[in-house]
């Protein structure tokens, strides 16, 4: 087994060397990957993009980088489209997992009840609300470490709904089997969300309760059942740049990238362990979106988790540096989204128009 070394020979890392922040125990005998396995290649070297040179990428001066993007973006997408997708929790709280940062987990008390799965009734209501809105993609989410074959069963009808209303559909329901992904798809699944949170020498630091390989497992058999994936990570949870380039690099050198990479900024919410964590600068955010679009030029990168706490200016700098999708409504899951109205507002003064469920250009031509 190859030693989990994260050095690199990139330029140096212009902001402090701050040590990641440790939330959980570390698990024993865990290598880069965090899947305690065998672990050949720990910093991509042999990938399409090798974390020297994704770090490299995130030491650019700013405007180069953005400008880098941008060439990127417009090769491959209108650079005036942004999807909008909507999300809803259809099973809340509860859940056995860990997670450092998840209001959802039945290890911390953030005032988060658990609820049980919602009716079809319920959820068409949701997302004829959500298409009249101008969403072409609804996404649901279900608290569960991993759902029981009985839970896959009452999601098909839950996917039939979204799909009779005319929307993309994408549900995030933690782990699954290879035969679940294909019962997924045979229920008329478009997508399925499962991300990778954060850099695999982290993710000991973040979650205890799964390895990163029990991801990778999930994303293989979703991609093995024709699903495409939405995949991406959270940053602000405490890690370095270096960490944020690890994310990025280990998205990037996925056997094939994520049709879908929600970059999430850490929402902090009281009673979890990530609650005191420092804000990230938000130029770091944006510098985030600009590499996750130079190594995945045909994804939707979308604009996620955390924008209710950016201002406009953040939020169009990030749609410079290439991010095209935002969730659209007042709630995501069980924290704050901004206002319809708000967005609406901010995609006159920006010129940008809603974008339906295409895919990018060098894919559709």
């Amino acid at each position: 087994m190859s030693q989990c070394a994260t050095s690199s020979t990139a330029a140096p890392v212009s902001e402090p060397a701050a040590q990641p922040v440790q939330i959980v125990p570390r698990k024993a005998v865990l290598n880069s990957h965090g899947c305690g396995g065998d672990c050949t290649d720990p910093n991509f070297d042999n990938g399409r993009w090798p974390r020297s040179k994704v770090l490299a990428l995130f030491n650019l001066p700013f405007n180069d980088l953005l400008w880098q993007a941008q060439q990127v973006h417009r090769q491959h997408w209108d650079a005036n489209e942004i999807e909008h997708a909507t999300l809803l929790s259809v099973k809340t709280g509860g859940c056995p997992e860990d997670c450092g940062y998840c209001p959802q987990s039945a290890s911390y008390d953030t005032g988060v009840e658990a609820s049980k799965l919602m009716s079809p009734e319920q959820v068409r209501e949701a997302v004829v609300a959500a298409r009249d809105a101008g969403a072409s993609r609804f996404c649901m989410g279900a608290a569960w470490r991993a759902p029981k074959d009985r839970d896959i069963e009452k999601v098909a009808e839950l996917i039939g709904v979204i799909k009779e209303e005319g929307l993309e559909a994408c549900c995030t329901l933690g782990m699954l089997t290879d035969t679940q992904a294909q019962a997924l798809k045979d229920a008329g699944l478009d997508y399925y969300n499962h991300n990778l949170d954060t850099a695999p020498e982290l993710y000991g630091d973040i979650i205890t309760t799964r390895d990163m390989q029990d991801r990778l497992d999930t994303l293989a058999h979703v991609r093995n059942a024709s699903i495409k994936v939405c995949s991406g990570g959270i940053v602000g949870m405490g890690e370095t740049r270096e960490g944020r380039a690890g994310l990025i690099a280990q998205l990037a050198n996925l056997p094939t990238y994520p049709e879908s990479v929600p970059i999430n900024d850490l929402v902090r919410v009281p009673g979890t362990p990530l609650a005191d964590t420092p804000q990230l600068d938000p130029l770091e955010f944006v510098r985030t979106i600009a590499v996750a679009r130079i190594t995945m030029p045909t994804a939707r990168v979308r604009l996620s988790a955390g924008r209710q706490q950016m201002s406009e200016a953040v939020q169009a700098l990030c749609f410079l540096a290439g991010a095209n999708s935002i969730f659209y409504g007042d709630k995501l899951l069980t924290t704050g989204n901004p206002e319809f109205d708000k967005d609406q507002a901010l995609m006159a003064k920006l010129g940008l128009k809603s974008g339906k469920a295409v895919t990018a250009k060098a894919q559709a031509a």
